[in-house]
């Protein structure tokens, strides 16, 4: 039975006789268009968002990290039992700690890092953040984070030293070479972090043998919370096992929580589209009184006629919804150019990275996230012509054409 189909397709191609009717199922296709394409965008910015969260929290601190009250005294050993872990791929020994950089006479806290070069590459991008010479992390060189060495007037070849707190009347002092920078792309990583060899930073803690903890990077990310689960059975409770998720917990918790609300208040666009639908094919079915009453007049069902109006919908909803995610999937490519634009007219920063800890704003795509909401518009839009059919199916042909 095709006749419902071509019949709607030449109702929502027709010239209206009625100029509002027209203007309504106009006003559908881009409330229609116009929720789908910032429902996208704004989903590929969240999706983004989460994945640059965990590069660069992983590649500044790997997948899990392993660490002890008082340090990790035994970290050969502490490794093998952490091998010994189904879905361990590498692991690397770090020192973690605060300091004071002092530069002429300028003093600024940092995060000083000390780690083993040539393990660390297994395990984290800490070395390609820097650039991906390893000779920098050596002896007495320092590698700073760019945002570091730019607020304060740092650059490679400088002496900095750096100094730690061993007790109220014991401070270490040690002079670094600046060898490279840090470069992760995230402002308060890249503002606050200082690298030097493992051995440096051992002897600035007067750690001896001791590491801070043991960094892990896990074969599938995945399983995270699953090796993460199995490695605190395997080590017991003298060890605290965290997983990268646990690094920056509220950041995490609060992007999920923002693009499940941005869904729902976006969604609302959509809604608000299906309702004008709703409205141009109630006027389309008083408009088509006439028709219908010939149609089931001359034996057309009301189902045939129900399907009509439900079509009409969902014709509307199709051309709404693939205008809707063309756009989109346009527009999210090109966020990034148009921020520029933005700044370039308005000499305003939408996206100021000293905020939103990002160089550029970040966006993914997703497949599923795409289907998701053409899925949730078509829905609505066959819904918003249930009605409608159920109207029109309902009319009586000998009331309908009467007084034709």
């Amino acid at each position: 039975m095709m006749w419902p189909f071509f019949l709607s397709m030449r109702y929502f191609l027709a010239k209206r006789r009625e100029g509002i009717i027209s203007f309504i199922s106009f006003a559908s296709i881009v409330g229609m268009a116009m929720g789908v394409a910032a429902l996208i965008i704004v989903l590929s910015v969240m999706n983004g968002f989460d994945r640059e969260v965990k590069a660069k929290i992983v590649g500044t601190y790997a997948h899990i990290m392993v660490l002890a009250d008082g340090g990790v005294t035994q970290p050969d050993r502490t490794i093998e039992l952490i091998r010994t872990v189904p879905g361990v791929a590498d692991t690397a020994e770090f020192i973690t700690g605060q300091a004071v950089l002092r530069k002429k006479g300028t003093m600024v806290g940092v995060l000083l890092k000390g780690v083993n070069a040539e393990k660390e590459t297994s395990v984290t991008s800490v070395i390609s953040f820097t650039g991906g010479d390893r000779s920098g992390l050596s002896g007495n060189g320092i590698v700073l984070g760019s945002e570091l060495m730019k607020n304060n007037g740092i650059s490679e070849g400088d002496t900095v030293d750096i100094i730690v707190p061993r007790s109220l009347i014991d401070l270490k002092t040690s002079s670094f070479t600046v060898t490279g920078e840090f470069n992760s792309g995230r402002y308060d990583y890249d503002a606050n972090i200082a690298i030097v060899d493992i051995k440096a930073a051992q002897d600035l803690y007067n750690m001896k043998n001791t590491v801070t903890g043991i960094a892990v990077r896990v074969a599938d990310d995945n399983d995270v919370v699953k090796v993460q689960q199995q490695l605190r059975k395997a080590l017991g409770y003298s060890y605290v096992v965290k997983s990268w998720m646990d690094m920056d917990r509220n950041l995490v918790l609060a992007l999920a929580m923002e693009k499940k609300m941005m869904f729902i208040i976006l969604a609302i666009i959509i809604i608000v589209a299906c309702f004008n639908i709703c409205s141009s094919l109630i006027m389309m079915v008083m408009e088509k009184t006439r028709d219908i009453g010939i149609l089931k007049a001359i034996g057309a069902s009301s189902a045939g006629v129900r399907m009509i109006f439900l079509t009409e919908g969902v014709i509307v909803g199709v051309v709404g919804v693939t205008i809707g995610v063309l756009a989109g999937i346009f527009a999210a490519e090109r966020v990034n150019e148009a921020a520029g634009l933005l700044r370039k007219v308005t000499g305003y920063e939408i996206f100021p990275h000293d905020v939103y800890y990002f160089s550029r704003i970040p966006v993914e795509i997703r497949t599923q996230d795409v289907l998701t909401v053409i899925i949730f518009a078509m829905l609505f839009s066959v819904a918003s012509g249930i009605y409608p059919a159920w109207k029109a199916s309902r009319l009586d042909p000998v009331e309908a054409i009467r007084y034709e």
